[in-house]
């Protein structure tokens, strides 16, 4: 029988895994600093959240790799399983569980599978299958969309969840470069991958009003997504997750 799966948004691509008991946190960020604010309230701070059973991390940006507010979580030997980059500095945070993966490579963390998948950022970046008590859920960081992550199923079977960044993020300086995948892409791969259910994160940033308008372009409305997987693959349905807001996902 399948444990019960429950994912709750923390912020931005922060969410909480649950798998039976068993508790994965992805991508912390939990402060914010000029030009970084995640747009949407942070459900938890460090010392408030539950007993974490794993850490993943697909880059070392920092709404992605909040370090520096995380190392107040308590329990230093929390396992890491995070993107090469970051393994030193989560040493250097002073968590001393840390393990880097490259793609296709998978970690065993105790009842956890976590397989590293491909992705493609403005650094180097992995994305994740983490799998527990019959379940499987897809992290996908902000990735931006390519034919690697068409064959996750592939590889690592059924999906129950698909958490997809969406807001199609361009960096304006660098002559408008997307970086991450669009509301539309995020459900071109929902049509590939066919999850149980689809979630989107990586859609309410904000770099304030100045941030916004010299240094980064992105679609902050969720509903953007909805739309085009309703449009693509209507038989995946999608749920908007609020920060703070459990979602038990039926087997």
């Amino acid at each position: 029988m399948s444990e019960s799966l429950v994912v709750t948004r923390v912020t931005h691509s922060c969410h909480l895994t649950q798998f039976g008991g068993l508790t994965v946190l992805t991508d912390p960020w939990f402060s914010q600093k000029p030009f970084y604010h995640p747009g949407e309230p942070i459900a938890f701070q460090p010392e408030t959240l539950p007993h974490l059973d794993a850490v993943v991390i697909s880059h070392e940006h920092y709404d992605h790799c909040d370090l520096g507010a995380f190392s107040r979580y308590p329990d230093k030997d929390v396992p890491f399983v995070v993107a090469g980059p970051v393994v030193e500095m989560a040493r250097k945070a002073g968590f001393s569980n840390v393990r880097g993966l490259e793609p296709w490579q998978s970690a065993q963390v105790g009842d956890l599978t976590i397989s590293a998948a491909p992705g493609k950022h403005g650094c180097y970046e992995v994305t994740y299958v983490i799998s527990g008590g019959g379940r499987s859920v897809y992290f996908a960081g902000d990735t931006l969309l390519v034919p690697e992550l068409r064959t996750l199923t592939d590889r690592y079977g059924p999906l129950d969840v698909a958490l997809l960044p969406v807001n199609g993020l361009r960096i304006r300086m660098a002559g408008n470069k997307q970086v991450v995948m669009t509301a539309e892409e995020a459900a071109e791969l929902t049509a590939a991958l066919r999850p149980k259910l689809a979630v989107p994160q990586h859609y309410a940033f904000t770099g304030g009003t100045i941030g916004d308008m010299l240094f980064t372009k992105s679609d902050k409305d969720p509903a953007l997504f909805v739309e085009a997987a309703r449009r693509l693959v209507p038989d995946v349905p999608v749920k908007v997750i609020s920060p703070g807001e459990p979602l038990t996902v039926a087997p």
